[in-house]
């Protein structure tokens, strides 16, 4: 047995008395838990109550919440499986992934060691224990003329997308009782040790004097992170063996988000100037409309995002 098995059974003992008075509801692991979604996540998580094992590379950047964290390589079945042995999850949110489409294009065994590999790694060790699966996966799977539904058949434009539609398919046939949602464009509030999402990116230049150029030519329907977390409660709450799209309500281009911004900033918009895709040569294709619909998750969940602009309002609040 492993020396951070053992430390994770012993932290797990000492928790055991107190378990009942500080959580209530389900004992999850979750991964990818220092990225920007995943700090999120933890935290929302752990003021529902809910008993978190949160697992992620290197150290803790989470600053708040009671919680378990672990440092560990999905890619490394054993260590996973001791996970599993130690912690015996009801729920796994898998959110981990190596995300930036250019990094998987140039090394696409990376990308599916850490985004196939790791996944089945993960449904192995679900499997030993009969937990259920949420599966975190992108509007990449996807290609041209959204907004897209959970019908729409998948076209990956590039190597990050079909990694991702691969990790899907695992999901689906693993036998495990799952969930899949996707998210697009995720933003929200930030802090020290978390990677700025776009609107901080446009903030932080535009208060510095810095002029930016953003496109017209693409469009978005942008997340907000507390939308996404309470949506993902939302679905693991309900039936087995579905598929959400958790987006926001705006489809909007990534220049109107930057105008957005400013002006909910008292920016100078004067700054910013609008552009098409073409002024950014990029290595691999992405999608210029795109988006979700996100009908069937207001229908059947409750499911009710705020429009950008209050979604920038409470990103810098």
């Amino acid at each position: 047995m492993s020396s951070k098995n053992t430390q994770l059974k012993l932290i797990l003992k000492c928790l055991s008395i107190s378990t009942n008075e500080y959580f209530s509801n389900m004992k999850i692991l979750l991964t990818g838990s220092n990225g920007f979604l995943g700090q999120h996540l933890t935290q929302f998580l752990v003021e529902k109550g809910h008993q978190v094992l949160a697992l992620s590379r290197g150290m803790q950047r989470i600053p708040l919440g009671k919680f378990l964290y672990q440092s560990v390589d999905l890619t490394q079945k054993q260590l996973v499986c001791q996970s599993f042995d130690a912690f015996k999850p009801n729920l796994v949110i898998h959110s981990a992934a190596m995300s930036k489409p250019d990094e998987c294009h140039l090394d696409q065994a990376a990308c599916l060691l850490h985004n196939v590999t790791a996944t089945e790694n993960l449904l192995e060790g679900a499997a030993s224990i009969g937990a259920r699966f949420l599966y975190v996966s992108t509007d990449f799977i996807f290609g041209e003329y959204g907004p897209h539904a959970e019908t729409a058949i998948p076209n990956p434009l590039n190597f990050y997308g079909k990694s991702k539609l691969m990790a899907e398919e695992s999901v689906r046939a693993s036998g495990l009782n799952f969930h899949i949602v996707r998210p697009v464009f995720i933003y929200g509030k930030y802090w020290q040790g978390m990677r700025p999402s776009f609107i901080q990116w446009v903030a932080q230049n535009l208060e510095a004097g810095k002029p930016i150029k953003v496109v017209t030519d693409q469009l978005r329907t942008p997340s907000y992170v507390q939308d996404l977390c309470k949506g993902i409660e939302l679905v693991f709450s309900g039936p087995i063996n579905t598929e959400y799209h958790l987006a926001g309500k705006d489809r909007i281009s990534p220049y109107e988000m930057a105008l957005t911004v400013a002006r909910v900033r008292n920016l100078d918009t004067h700054l910013i100037t609008p552009v098409t895709a073409d002024s950014f040569p990029e290595l691999v294709q992405r999608a210029k409309f795109s988006g979700l619909k996100i009908d069937k998750a207001v229908e059947e969940l409750g499911y009710c995002p705020v429009d950008f602009e209050t979604g920038v309002q409470l990103s810098f609040n």
